[in-house]
C-alpha cells in the first residue's frame, strides 16, 4: 500500500542474550530496510540470530511474510514517502539501511523522475532514518549504523547514474555521522560489496542484455564479473556476516570505513 506502514508482530522466541555491549540487560532493536529478500533478509535474519530484535521493513508485503517470525517483526512501509518514514521505530540501537533499486540507461535517456526516484530511496531515505535514530542512540551511549552501500559507492559503471550518484553520497553521509556519532558510541561504517545473487542483480542482467545487446548469460561472464577476481555472484549470507561484525563486540572502533568484499575488483 503505497504511503502506507503495516505491522506484522510475531512472538519472539528465547535465544542467547547478544553480547553487543557489557551494558546491555536487554536485547538490542535493529532495524532493517529493503528486508523482503537478499541482502536485507539475510541481515535480519542474522541479527535476529544474534539475540536482536529485529523490524523489517520493505514494501514488499509477500516477502515480509516469509521473513517475519522468530524475533523479527516485518512492517510495510513505502521507503521513498519520506513523510511516512517518521511513522517506523526510531528507538533502534542498530539501522541498516539497504533498500534499494537499479535502472540501467544511458545518462540521454535516463528519465529525471526516475533520477530523482532512486536518490530518494537510496540516499534521503538513509538520512531521514539515521536523523530520527541518532537521540536513542546517543541517549543509551551506543548505536551502529550499518549502510549497505555498493562497489558503485567506490566506482563507477556505464548507464548507472543515479545508483552510482546515490551510493557515492551514502558513502559521504556515513563519514559524516561516524564523525559526529563517535563521541556518543555510535559507529557508522559502509558495506560495500560487488554483484550479490539478489532479486535486484537477477532483473539487472535482462536490463543489461537489452542495453548491450548480449544474452544474459554474457552480460554476467562479459560484465558483471569481468572486473573481479573471484568469478562468481556473492552470496546474500556473505554481507549479513560483515553485518553482524560491525554490530559485533570488537566493533567499538570500526567507524568511518567501507567494508569492500567485491572479489577484488577494487585490486585493480
Amino acid at each position: 500500500m503505497a504511503g502506507g506502514i503495516v505491522v506484522c508482530r510475531q512472538p519472539m522466541a528465547p535465544r542467547r542474550s547478544a553480547s553487543y555491549s557489557p551494558r546491555m540487560t536487554t536485547p538490542r532493536r535493529a532495524l532493517v530496510t529493503g528486508a523482503a529478500s537478499g541482502i536485507g533478509a539475510a541481515c535480519a535474519h542474522r541479527l535476529a540470530a544474534e539475540g536482536l530484535r529485529v523490524v523489517a521493513v520493505d514494501y514488499d508485503a509477500d516477502g515480509l511474510q516469509a521473513v517475519a517470525g522468530d524475533g523479527i517483526d516485518a512492517v510495510q512501509a513505502d521507503l521513498s514517502d519520506l513523510d511516512r518514514l517518521a511513522d517506523l521505530p526510531t528507538d533502534v540501537d542498530v539501522l541498516v539501511n539497504n533498500a534499494g533499486v537499479q535502472l540501467v540507461a544511458p545518462v540521454e535517456q535516463f528519465p529525471p523522475e526516475r533520477f530523482g526516484y532512486i536518490l530518494r530511496l537510496m540516499l534521503e531515505s538513509p538520512f531521514r532514518l539515521i536523523r530520527q535514530s541518532l537521540p536513542h542512540m546517543y541517549g543509551a551511549g551506543w548505536g551502529r549504523v550499518v549502510n549497505i552501500s555498493s562497489v558503485h559507492g567506490l566506482r563507477a559503471s556505464p548507464f548507472k547514474a543515479a545508483y552510482v550518484a546515490a551510493k557515492h553520497g551514502l558513502e559521504g553521509l556515513s563519514k559524516v555521522v561516524a564523525l559526529e556519532g563517535a563521541a556518543h558510541g555510535v559507529t557508522s561504517n559502509c558495506v560495500n560489496p560487488a554483484y550479490v545473487r539478489t532479486p535486484l542483480v537477477t532483473a539487472q542482467l535482462a536490463d543489461q542484455a537489452a542495453v548491450h545487446g548480449l544474452t544474459e548469460a554474457e552480460v554476467l561472464d562479459k560484465i558483471l564479473l569481468e572486473p573481479v577476481a573471484v568469478k562468481r555472484l556473492i552470496e546474500p549470507a556473505e554481507v549479513a556476516e560483515v553485518v553482524a561484525l560491525l554490530c559485533g563486540p570488537a566493533s567499538a572502533s570500526l567507524t568511518g570505513s567501507s567494508f569492500v568484499l567485491d572479489g577484488g575488483w577494487t585490486a585493480h
